[in-house]
């Protein structure tokens, strides 16, 4: 083992305060396990789309006390170079996963021990309320300890800033660097006069508002609703209650918060099979449509019953739509609608269509929440199931959200329609926008450097066509595009046909490809629109298969 490995496993160790990780690296150094202490230490957690995520485990390169620690000293470090009065405080919330409540205790210890005004949420919430309460309260900022949909092994730290919404560049580099540099953290209890716990008053306002402007007096439509094992049962069952949707079947195995995700290897509504118990549950029950949430509630996930009992799982883009058009049906003079480089393109013509101001964004909702600079944003998502539809909360929300999804399938009910009719309809006046994902998924330790050789070879020669199309632009957005900062990715463009997006995913070790094949409007054969362009979108697929295979 090198000196300058050495050197380092020696200085981690130093500052570790986690016994048991402490001795796991020194047995590390005692069994002379390079590869594993090599594991444990290269490349360290970065604070990419999301803030840190990656596994619970010692070492820069987990998350682990330690990592929280140094992470926490660079956020109040951070808000001394900008400025900011550390008095406004910091909200502080968790999920339910394994050691959310360890690594929670030691941000609040660390902020107090800072000086700084903690605002603890009273217990493990939707990551949607840290962000709520940010904004009521006028927060500096707000962390929020959580890895959203990942696997149960990884953990996270989520990041906000002043304006309610997560942190962009240069803010992401500046806490890193303060991070790194951090030495022994000065550590504080709850005793201290610095420490409020959320007032349940802010939760309570949180739920009047969704449910005065998206309840109903009474509905009879029948839900079935789940939560994958997260932390958004419990409220939301009680909004669907409060907002007049009685007839909820809770998918009871799913509904406590439970870290291991049984059965849910990746406890992602996208992910397939995820939403098997759900379907089963509502057909049980005799309900018409599903929602879920991830396990910290920030997204939402649907399925919708055909008419003759089978069902549909809802792209992300699809739910776009359908929550897309209500918002720019209500539209006011100033507001924004705004979606991302990798999400279906329909949005920006119904957007054109009804007059509304629209914005196209760099991928993840801290670009999205960004998109309206003096006005409001009215509507913004991704196609990852993330969905802003009250501007209240500035990042996704999949608490609002569904029940925003649920009014509008009420409402169509009404009228003796469904969420599938509503799709028929936007898909006939706009055009069929079928899309589909590649992700090609690389492991560790190897992981980005791998996809770093990919994007660079595909960048090089890319392909002139796909599917039988040729590629009519290509689009290097390291350069940056349309006055969107610049980022590791590329679009190929297939003419009026459609286009592809290929990018590093800045969450996981993933090469993503984001496919989408359009169709001319047809009122008369919608079906007839859907099977041509399914067609075509597979031959694609098939195709970038190939292209972006990766040498790992």
């Amino acid at each position: 083992m090198n000196d300058e490995l050495l050197a380092r496993v020696g200085a981690w160790m130093a500052m570790d305060p986690d016994d048991v990780d402490r001795a796991t690296i020194e047995k590390l150094i005692e069994e002379g396990d390079e590869a594993k202490i090599r594991h444990c230490f290269d490349p360290p957690l970065t604070f990419g789309t999301a803030g840190l995520r990656g596994p619970e485990m010692a070492g820069p390169a987990g998350m682990n006390r330690c990592t929280v620690r140094r992470a926490t000293q660079g956020v109040v470090a951070w808000l001394g170079e900008l400025g900011i009065d550390p008095a406004r405080g910091v909200v502080v919330g968790r999920d339910a996963r394994h050691g959310s409540e360890t690594f929670n205790d030691e941000v609040v210890a660390v902020l107090l021990g800072a000086g700084v005004r903690v605002y603890e949420m009273p217990r493990p919430l939707p990551t949607p309320m840290t962000a709520y309460a940010l904004q009521v309260l006028g927060a500096a900022a707000g962390i929020m300890i959580t890895a959203s949909h990942n696997p149960p092994a990884d953990n996270g730290y989520k990041l906000y800033g002043p304006d309610g919404s997560q942190i962009i560049a240069p803010n992401d580099a500046i806490v890193e660097r303060y991070a790194n540099g951090a030495g022994a953290a000065q550590l504080a209890t709850r005793t201290s006069v610095l420490h409020h716990v959320v007032d349940e008053g802010i939760l309570e306002s949180y739920r009047e508002h969704m449910v005065t402007r998206f309840g109903v007096a009474t509905s009879d439509l029948i839900l079935a609703y789940t939560p994958l094992h997260g932390v958004g049962g419990e409220f939301m069952a009680e909004l669907f209650t409060r907002a007049g949707f009685t007839h909820v079947a809770l998918v009871e195995e799913q509904f406590r918060p439970n870290p291991e995700f049984p059965g849910l290897p990746f406890p992602n509504p996208e992910e397939a099979g995820v939403l098997d118990a759900g379907i089963a549950r509502a057909n049980a029950s005799g309900a018409t449509l599903l929602i879920a949430n991830d396990p910290d509630a920030d997204r939402l996930g649907a399925a919708v019953q055909r008419p003759q009992g089978s069902w549909r799982l809802l792209r992300g883009d699809e739910i776009g739509w359908l929550l897309g058009s209500v918002a720019v049906a209500h539209a006011r003079d100033d507001d924004v609608v705004a979606t991302t480089i990798v999400s279906s393109s329909m949005l920006e013509k119904m957007a054109a269509r009804a007059g509304v101001h629209y914005a196209t964004t760099l991928t993840g909702f801290k670009w999205i929440t960004k998109a309206a600079p003096g006005r409001r944003l009215a509507f913004g998502y991704e196609e990852a199931l993330g969905f802003a539809v009250d501007p209240c909360v500035a990042d996704k929300d999949g608490i609002s959200a569904a029940l925003a999804l649920s009014r509008l399938a009420h409402d169509l009910a009404l009228r003796g329609l469904t969420l599938l009719d509503r799709l028929d309809e936007l898909e006939a006046r706009y055009g069929v926008h079928a899309g589909a994902q590649l992700s090609l998924r690389v492991a560790p330790p190897r992981g980005r450097d791998v996809l770093s050789a990919v994007m660079a070879r595909v960048r090089a020669a890319p392909p002139t066509s796909l599917g039988g199309v040729n590629v009519s632009e290509v689009i290097d957005l390291e350069a940056g595009w349309n006055g969107l900062a610049p980022t590791e990715g590329l679009i190929w463009r297939l003419g009026a046909t459609g286009r592809v997006v290929v990018r590093p995913s800045g969450t996981e070790p993933k090469l993503k490809a984001y496919i989408e094949v359009v169709g001319q409007p047809s009122p008369e054969d919608v079906g007839a629109e859907r099977e041509r362009a399914a067609a075509t979108l597979t031959v694609i697929r098939d195709e970038l298969s190939q292209i972006l295979a990766l040498d790992s």
